[in-house]
């Protein structure tokens, strides 16, 4: 209580003292650039997505853009060690996707390399991932994907880079004939899920949808 005293919670964009389990106030909500559109439908993720591998459903919940409200989000979940914005991020995802007849069968998660989850201390899509499973009563496996190779993050780095992922993930145990959702954060590119779907494809008779927090417009 004297620590929230001391340090109280502020709202993201504006400042404005707010409740502690919140990220921004009331007023700011309304200029988070949410996407809208369904799972199943087209749209933009789904649309790139298909030029990369065989694709079923994606779905983005807000826009990644400079200088945005979003873009702070998502910063203090991946650099400001503000974990618990995963959960607060996964809760805006329920009210907003519904899987309809086309529910995965499991949720895996865009892998941290054991290195850097000890420098940043979490991998900043467990929560939102077990928030996901938790409300949709679809399990989930955080060890089926291995990062094989550590990098630097993947905002650093210039676009070859970000092109150059062979061989940077593996698949970790058997799987076949399952819909896997596979999460990450942001979409830049669209070079790491493509990565990681392909393992999950050839490892047998299975299908991948994306679900991402962020898409880079």
């Amino acid at each position: 209580m004297i620590l929230d005293l001391l340090f109280p919670n502020r709202c993201l964009h504006c400042n404005r003292i707010i409740e502690a389990e919140l990220l921004i106030c009331n007023l700011c909500f309304n200029q988070i650039n949410f996407m809208h559109y369904d799972y199943s439908e087209n749209n933009p993720v789904k649309e790139k997505c298909k030029l990369l591998f065989p694709i079923e459903n994606a779905y983005s919940l807000i826009q990644f853009e400079e200088e945005s409200l979003s873009r702070k989000i998502i910063h203090e979940l991946k650099y400001r060690n503000r974990e618990i914005t995963g959960k607060i991020l996964a809760e805006w995802a329920t009210e907003r996707l519904d899987f309809k007849d086309q529910k995965p069968d499991l949720i895996a998660s865009v892998p941290l390399h054991p290195k850097k989850l000890r420098e940043r201390g979490y991998n900043q899509l467990h929560l939102f991932t077990e928030t996901l499973s938790k409300f949709y009563e679809i399990p989930f496996d955080h060890h089926l994907i291995q990062r094989n190779h550590y990098s630097k993050a993947q905002a650093l780095k210039d676009k070859q880079h970000r092109i150059d992922t062979i061989n940077t993930f593996s698949i970790t145990k058997p799987v076949t004939g399952k819909h896997i959702l596979l999460i990450d954060d942001v979409f830049t590119t669209g070079n790491t899920v493509s990565s990681i779907s392909w393992e999950i494809l050839n490892a047998g008779d299975n299908k991948v949808s994306v679900l991402v927090m962020a898409m880079d417009v």
